[in-house]
Formats: structure tokens, C-alpha cells, sequence
């Protein structure tokens, strides 16, 4: 089907485990640690990276080097050699899991060298799924049966029928794109739910001069990214800290429904594996009209 059909049925088998174990977390209660940069972490955040580096680091399925929030620091003149690698984030949006507002995702990447080529964002709460891979378009699923197609021990020649299914089920990306194009009278924008910048209600209020009706979504983790690449947001602006591995999955699926993710100083994709793995400041847009 695609050259990265058995990576991606192995990120969806990932994510779905280690969505399921953050869940059961998730509905209990359970203890919050600070990290140094003030930022949370809880059991699901660790619970949800074992899952994961276990299913990605299985050499039956050409096991490829992981770099992941939660698994400690790897030197660049280590990870600066890797050709293809996994970049994950077990648990985006750890202060909405605190909060348990349902907006916090599982973000999965496979990067060749300084790009994503495929990425997975499942949400949990709501069993909610997308996915896209270069050459393949972006999915979105919310039917409960399709993870139920998604078995540990299917072999690679069924994990290529398996995922045909899974794609033949889900809603290709943007959806309805034609009636959500962008024009000068309305402008959807999405920003972070947790981390609203001076930057970013500057940036809505130059937007109240050139568009006649601003609508202002806050969402929390990667959901926001994923907003853009069904069309129900125009535009991300994201003017403050975030990580690659916040953005890796995201990328790939806003690109492969057309959209795009840019360096706001360069105007370029942005670029990852890099010495430091801060993002610059960005900007999420939908696919143009």
C-alpha cells in the first residue's frame, strides 16, 4: 500500500495500548511531580512512554531509534547520525490530563532526518484518532470499531489490509474543506488553552482589523494542530515554548490535508532533530481556498 504502512499500523497499535492505559489512570486518582521547568508529570505520562517504546522498539518491525519526552536526554552527536527515528510524545497536554478536561493526546512521529512523515494523535477521552503518512493523505477517525481492527500479532501482509480497512473507515482530511474556506469577512483562529501569550492577543486583535468576525478557540495538547487539518480553524499562531515533540505529529497530518506549519521568522517548515529541540515560534494554517 505505502512505504510506511507497517510503521503506521505499529504507531496506531502503540498509541492505542498506551491510550488505554492512560485512561485507566486517568479515572482514578493519582499523584502529580514538577518537573525542574515547573512543568507536570504523573504516572500516565511514564505508563504511556513504556507502552509505547516497547511497541516501537520491537525489531520484528524494523525497530527504529525513539526520542520521547519522558525517556532522558540523547546527545545530538548521537541522534544527529539517525536517518529515520521515532519522535514521541506519550502524553501531550499533561496539565489538561491534571485538570481531567479530556483535552490531552498521545502524539507519535516517524521523522526522516529533520521532517515528519507520518504521525498519529489519538485522544483517549473521546476515542479519537488521527493519523496521516507522506503519500497516503490525513484520517480522521471516531468510529469505536476501528481500533478493534488493530491486533498485536497480525502479520505484515494483514496489516496492510487491516489499515486499507482502517483508511476505508475514516474521514480523509480536511473534511468539507470547500465550505470552510477562508474569506475576508471570517476567521477561526485556535490558540493553547494553558498558555496564552501577550503575542497571541496581539495577534487576535490585528486580525479584528482585517476580518469582520473572529472566533477564538481554546483547546489544549495537539488537538489544536489537528483542528487546522479538518478546516474547523483557520490558523494556529503559536508564540511561545513548545518542543518537537509537541509538534512532529501534528505536522505531518496539518501537511498531508494541505495545510501548513511554518517557521513565523523564516517562513519555512519547521525543522527537527535540531542541537536544541525548542521550536521557533510558528504558524499552523489550513489548506488555502
Amino acid at each position: 500500500m505505502n512505504q510506511f504502512t507497517n510503521h503506521l499500523y505499529n504507531a496506531l497499535l502503540a498509541a492505542k495500548e498506551a491510550g488505554r492505559a492512560i485512561l485507566e489512570i486517568y479515572n482514578r486518582d493519582f499523584d502529580v511531580w514538577y518537573k525542574n521547568d515547573k512543568t507536570p508529570l504523573t504516572m500516565a505520562d511514564q505508563r504511556s512512554h513504556d507502552i509505547i517504546v516497547a511497541h516501537l522498539s520491537d525489531q520484528a518491525v524494523d525497530g527504529l531509534p525513539i526520542l520521547s519526552e519522558e525517556g532522558g536526554d540523547i546527545p545530538f552527536k548521537q541522534r544527529s547520525k539517525w536517518e529515520y527515528f521515532w519522535l514521541v510524545d506519550p502524553l501531550d497536554g499533561t496539565k489538561e490530563f491534571v485538570k481531567k478536561n479530556g483535552e490531552f493526546t498521545v502524539n507519535i512521529a516517524l521523522m526522516h532526518r529533520n521532517r515528519p512523515v507520518l504521525g498519529v494523535i489519538y485522544v483517549p477521552v473521546k476515542d479519537v484518532l488521527y493519523f496521516a503518512a507522506e503519500g497516503l493523505g490525513a484520517y480522521k477517525s471516531d468510529s469505536s470499531d476501528v481500533f478493534e481492527l488493530i491486533r498485536d500479532k497480525a502479520s505484515e501482509k494483514e496489516r496492510a489490509g487491516l489499515l486499507g480497512t482502517i483508511i476505508d473507515r475514516s474521514a480523509k482530511l480536511p473534511v468539507n474543506d470547500s465550505q470552510n474556506a477562508i474569506n475576508d469577512s471570517r476567521l477561526t483562529i485556535v490558540g493553547s488553552r494553558s498558555h496564552s501569550t501577550k503575542e497571541i492577543e496581539d495577534f487576535v486583535e490585528a486580525m479584528k482589523k482585517k476580518y469582520k468576525q473572529i472566533e477564538f478557540i481554546s483547546v489544549g495538547s495537539s488537538l489544536k494542530l489537528c483542528l487546522v487539518a479538518e478546516g474547523k480553524a483557520d490558523v494556529y499562531p503559536r508564540q511561545g515554548s513548545t518542543m518537537e515533540w509537541d509538534t512532529a505529529a501534528g505536522q505531518v497530518i496539518v501537511e498531508q490535508a494541505k495545510g501548513s506549519v511554518l517557521n513565523i521568522e523564516t517562513d519555512e517548515p519547521l525543522r527537527y532533530n535540531k542541537e536544541k529541540l525548542l521550536n521557533p515560534w510558528f504558524i499552523v494554517r489550513k489548506k488555502p481556498a
